[in-house]
């Protein structure tokens, strides 16, 4: 077995699927991808509506918040893809880039390359739009981008509402501007999911410099002084050792590359020092996480939903038209607004669904329903990733700390109060047959108890070793030699929107800067 390459990229998730591919594009690099779980081979991955059947199955990483704060207390359920793909395997495939305001911002606070325009050409060369053209949008790129084939009329209820609440149509989130409310484009193609590994990997597994480790826990990261060389791998009870001739890069997400990180003796000193790690460099490893709360108002109507989706029309509309609503990425449609006056980017996203939505996704629903509600998109809360034990397979220990200052309490009230407005409006009022869950009144004090009762996160952690903080504007970790990050966790802040777009293009600027190849 082959045990030395010029690469090794830890986890095969969004932006290791891009790495892969991108550096063996090159006969004579090779490269070792080292992935904690299986192959992406379940039909649930790539039948879009079944999603969250594939949550706290073999495909997730199940984890947990601590207790949260400002939530009384509660835990909640962090779904992380775990296998060929990552949380591009599990997600709901909404393609959204974030604000042209968040990258400039990183570039203003010192992120120097990572300006809008200097990511809009990586977001052109992973996309393969087959609606939008123009200057904004890539046609060729390995990204599959579509218009949903499900079409659900309850979504179109849900945003004509929005546009009778006095919010713009938007035809295109990613195109000039991101206020307004429309239906989300996803990454599928042919009514399937287009996952990164089905984008990216997939396409170059058959290249010989290309070699896939699977079930491959990642134990540490070995250093030569303050060089990073080898990475310790348990792969079928096999302790196994990995040499880089060249680079280490760590793609294990926003709390996966923190945790290894640290198991490895780059982090907070006196914090690795309590369990006995010893310290290779002091860096606010896992400090600065940013996620997007989350919280849905749900209601009942008599009209078809997604409930009777996996019908036997419904599966024949899939097998032999590849359309209807089994390819619904349930989050069909939604919208992007600004919780108070002034604002020149959107501070609210407004995600809405032909189902009901309950319990973080895990319960099936059980009646006929749908449901929206608001995610905060710049939250100022921060929260952090720490180690739980010195034991590889020990999970994290998460601390979102949600909406624990006054302005994102105050936008997240706004937020839910814009959505109980859209709810009450004709187009949905004349099919609402009941609340399911929506706060007591319109007052803040019980729009804030329904938030703390029932808010959650919408799954896009980031920041957790950031340009400027823990790695450089080349995604160096700090003072080390040989060792990247390159995932959501580099973000210096959190983009305004779903984070796999932004991650995808991040990597494919990250293996131009890894190749000396002209950033575009």
């Amino acid at each position: 077995m082959k045990l030395n390459f010029d690469y090794i990229i830890i986890g095969a998730g969004s932006a290791g699927c891009v790495l892969a591919a991108r550096l063996t594009e090159d006969p004579d690099v090779t490269v070792a991808l080292i992935e904690a779980g299986g192959r992406d081979t379940a039909p649930e991955i790539g039948l879009p509506i079944a999603f969250p059947q594939l949550f706290k199955t073999e495909f997730d990483w199940d984890f947990a918040t601590e207790p949260e704060p400002a939530l009384n207390g509660r835990r909640v359920y962090l779904p992380r893809g775990k296998g060929l793909g990552g949380s591009s395997s599990i997600n709901a495939m909404v393609y959204i880039r974030g604000n042209r305001a968040d990258f400039d911002d990183w570039s203003r606070r010192g992120a120097a390359g990572w300006s809008f325009e200097e990511m809009l050409p990586y977001f052109i060369k992973s996309e393969a739009n087959e609606i939008h053209r123009g200057g904004l949008h890539g046609k060729d790129g390995p990204l599959n981008v579509a218009n949903s084939r499900s079409m659900h009329p309850l979504v179109d209820r849900l945003v004509q509402a929005g546009v009778e609440a006095g919010f713009p149509r938007n035809d295109d989130f990613n195109g000039e501007q991101q206020f307004g409310v429309g239906r989300y484009q996803v990454t599928q193609r042919n009514g399937t999911r287009w996952s990164a590994a089905s984008a990216y990997l997939h396409p170059a597994s058959s290249r010989s410099n290309l070699h896939v480790f699977t079930n491959a826990l990642v134990r540490g990261i070995e250093f030569d002084g303050k060089h990073a060389r080898r990475v310790l791998v348990s792969q079928h009870g096999e302790e196994l050792t990995l040499l880089a001739e060249r680079e280490i890069v760590l793609s294990a997400g926003a709390y996966g590359s923190p945790q290894i990180l640290m198991l490895s003796g780059v982090g907070p000193a006196d914090s690795l020092g309590a369990l006995g790690i010893k310290s290779i460099v002091d860096l606010p490893v896992g400090e600065n996480l940013q996620d997007h709360p989350f919280v849905v108002l749900n209601y009942l109507t008599n009209e078809e939903s997604l409930l009777t989706a996996a019908s036997e029309e419904g599966f024949r509309l899939f097998s032999q038209e590849q359309r209807g609503p089994l390819t619904s990425n349930v989050a069909e449609g939604g919208g992007f607004i600004a919780s108070r006056p002034g604002l020149d980017a959107p501070d609210i996203q407004i995600t809405m669904g032909a189902v009901v939505f309950a319990d973080e996704g895990l319960t099936a629903p059980s009646a006929h329903g749908y449901g929206l509600g608001p995610s905060l998109l710049k939250p100022t809360s921060r929260g952090k990733v720490a180690l739980r034990s010195a034991r590889p397979d020990a999970k994290p220990r998460i601390f979102c700390n949600l909406l624990t200052t006054p302005e994102d309490k105050a936008a997240m009230i706004s937020g839910l109060r814009a959505c109980l407005g859209i709810a009450r409006q004709p187009s949905l009022k004349a099919v609402q047959r009941a609340v399911q869950s929506e706060p007591a009144s319109d007052r803040d004090a019980d729009i804030w108890d329904y938030i703390q009762q029932h808010a959650g996160v919408i799954y896009h952690p980031t920041s957790t070793c950031s340009m400027g903080r823990v790695v450089d504007c080349l995604l160096n970790v700090q003072g080390v030699h040989g060792l990247r990050v390159v995932d959501a966790s580099v973000m210096p802040s959190v983009v305004r929107g779903n984070t796999n777009a932004a991650v995808i293009a991040i990597a494919e600027k990250a293996a131009d800067i890894m190749t000396g190849r002209a950033t575009r």
